[in-house]
């Protein structure tokens, strides 16, 4: 029969397909093994109302042959099969889909569904093949036929003999090139590994032959007169695909121990998953997930290495290893599996169309997901500080990447170390705990829990009996900025300016204070300079001479951000925090100070400066100059001036 060229696209076409639209060329199993399956399918579906199939359902099966010496491998499948003229329709004209119009053309089955919709998988098969043979017989017929191609040159049908109906796909497997190792595709290993990858759940079984060892005699006799052991290779022939995933499985058929024991497997985790999570969901979009929400953090999990995103299947057959678009990034740490047959797939089945499907499935696992976390949080609140500790952060993320429009589903999901427990509260928590004269929610950033808890400005927050928040994670300043408030009260810093704390009696003490003390107040400020924006007296001080605040949006803590950030050790003004120098008029110091600007304008100049030095180290930072710092502090121990 003469050569026949294909009929709706140039030899261009072909080689753009193969060459562009597969960015891996292992995938050709995964189209092929597909295709097998459509055709069972199909096969399946006529056999429900046709007794003259004469198979039963345990019958149909999908099989590999390698021939290592020809460099074949061949695909077999005892499904529907096709005729000469189907061949010539399928094969013959790119992108024509026998299972697409199998769709159109009958309703469709619940019990089934066909994989296949663009009809260009099959030529995949041209990225590892220099020659493809098909052997097909439909069912009905009495002969069969072979189609043959070697490419963009086009191809040949002729009738054949085959017993069965079905079809064989044999693959000449290209010879190895420089960069190309396409012998690994006559690989038992690597057969068996792209089928347990991507066709592991294909509803048929999958058979190849395995390699196995055993012990058989060598006919010699050890020194007792034993037969002699030797370790031999056979061959069997099983099947190597597992046909029914866990996720598919009710509770009743999969425990969630079973589900566990799947989860450690599968993404190599020595520790169970703090909560499992299935997905039956029906209606307008229907898909099953099976999720987890793991214990503790990979060692790589807050780097750029980590890979995040839920494997998605459509039907059984893996479309993506990694669906970042199923879950938000601040649910990034969940892992499982996503099954889907209403998922609309680009024409290589590689990547997804975002469409509406995937975005209704992804709001509604970002549900599952809160919903989960919520209930752990309620009913093991240690399990979930556990949990808090490992990804507590990447929900901190969440709220501040999404400029807060993430803050009302992820705020609930939170916890800050108390320092009235010592240990970590949800901020629902902190405020139903809270005296009825508090308003604010106090809190502190900073390095460690020791260092906060003996910060100056905490002294009359505690004095009140007031819990404080101390937030020690570098994004914590900017999570309540964004938060702003919860249950309608307010964040405050204890390193703000204004605590809310001072009764009015106190208010007007501290101004007459201001008033009477303004020249010295004055003299600081001038002294200082740029570094600091004011100098007042406060009565919020109780045993510390000083303290460094901040007026304005930007605190220290997030104008140390930002100098961690900067790439030439400078900041923008708008980066910069506005500090003040609180200076406490009821301790010594303050008079010691306020004697010397009276008669000695040089010595007050360095008690000023030391006392912002002081304030710097009180905040947790280091003096600005620390060696003018400590001539100071050792002038002043030779003089014996001891204030």
């Amino acid at each position: 029969m003469a050569k026949k060229q294909f009929k709706s696209e140039s030899k261009r076409l072909l080689e753009l397909m193969i060459n562009s639209i597969y960015t891996h060329k292992e995938i050709f199993l995964r189209e092929l093994i597909s295709n097998a399956s459509d055709a069972i399918d199909k096969l399946c579906y006529i056999s429900l109302t046709d007794d003259k199939v004469g198979l039963d359902r345990d019958d149909f099966r999908i099989d590999l042959f390698v021939d290592k010496e020809k460099r074949t491998l061949t695909i077999s499948d005892n499904g529907i099969g096709m005729t000469a003229e189907e061949l010539d329709k399928n094969l013959g004209v790119i992108a024509k889909s026998g299972s697409r119009q199998f769709k159109q053309e009958m309703e469709k089955s619940e019990e089934f569904d066909i994989i296949g919709q663009f009809g260009v998988g099959f030529y995949s098969a041209f990225m590892v093949a220099s020659k493809v043979e098909v052997i097909s017989r439909a069912y009905g017929a009495t002969e069969a036929n072979m189609w043959s191609s070697e490419g963009v040159d086009g191809y040949t049908i002729t009738p054949c003999e085959k017993e069965t109906v079905g079809t064989e796909i044999t693959l000449y497997i290209k010879p190895d090139e420089d960069g190309e190792d396409y012998s690994t595709f006559l690989s038992e290993h690597t057969l068996r590994r792209l089928i347990k990858k991507y066709s592991d759940y294909i509803r048929w079984p999958i058979y190849m032959d395995v390699t196995k060892s055993r012990q058989v005699e060598s006919g010699e006799k050890d020194e007792d007169g034993n037969p002699k052991l030797v370790w031999e290779d056979y061959t069997e022939r099983e099947a190597v695909n597992s046909r029914i995933p866990i996720w598919q499985r009710t509770r009743s058929e999969a425990s969630d121990e079973e589900c566990v024991a799947f989860y450690k497997e599968k993404f190599h985790d020595m520790e169970d998953p703090v909560s499992v999570i299935r997905v039956f969901a029906e209606g307008a979009v229907s898909y099953k997930a099976l999720l987890f929400i793991p214990k503790t953090a990979p060692y790589d999990f807050y780097t750029r290495d980590y890979k995040a995103g839920l494997e998605l299947y459509s039907s059984g057959v893996l479309i993506m290893e990694r669906c970042e678009d199923l879950l938000p990034e601040h649910y990034r740490f969940v892992k499982g599996v996503v099954d889907s047959q209403d998922l609309s797939l680009n024409i290589s089945r590689e990547m997804l169309q975002h469409d509406r499907q995937l975005k209704v499935i992804a709001q509604n696992l970002e549900k599952k997901v809160r919903s989960e976390l919520k209930k752990l949080q309620e009913n093991d609140p240690e399990k979930y500080r556990d949990f808090f500790k490992s990804f507590g952060l990447q929900l901190k993320y969440g709220i501040v990447t999404s400029y807060g429009m993430g803050r009302d589903g992820l705020a609930d999901l939170l916890m800050f170390y108390s320092s009235k427990t010592e240990k970590l509260i949800t901020l629902h928590d902190y405020v139903a705990a809270m005296p009825e004269s508090q308003k604010y929610i106090y809190y502190a950033c900073g390095e460690n829990i020791e260092h906060l808890s003996r910060l100056p400005q905490a002294e009359a927050v505690r004095e009140k009996g007031y819990d404080i928040l101390f937030l020690t994670d570098e994004i914590d300043e900017f999570v309540v900025k964004t938060l702003i408030s919860h249950e309608e009260k307010e964040f405050r810093s204890v390193t703000s300016d204004d605590l809310g704390l001072v009764s009015e009696e106190e208010k007007k003490a501290a101004e007459e204070a201001q008033e009477k003390n303004q020249g010295l107040l004055d003299f600081v400020k001038e002294t200082l300079g740029d570094k600091i924006a004011a100098a007042k007296v406060t009565p919020t001080l109780r045993s510390h001479p000083v303290c460094l605040t901040t007026q304005g949006p930007v605190s220290l803590e997030m104008e140390r951000y930002y100098q961690s950030r900067s790439t030439n050790g400078e900041l923008l003004p708008m980066f910069k925090a506005q500090r003040v120098l609180e200076l406490n008029p009821e301790h010594s110091v303050f008079e010691v100070l306020k004697n010397a600007y009276k008669t000695d304008k040089a010595t007050a100049e360095n008690y000023v400066k030391m006392l912002y030095d002081l304030s710097l180290l009180l905040a947790g930072m280091a003096p600005e100059d620390p060696v003018a710092f400590t001539e100071q502090v050792s002038s002043l121990i030779a003089q014996g001036k001891h204030g």
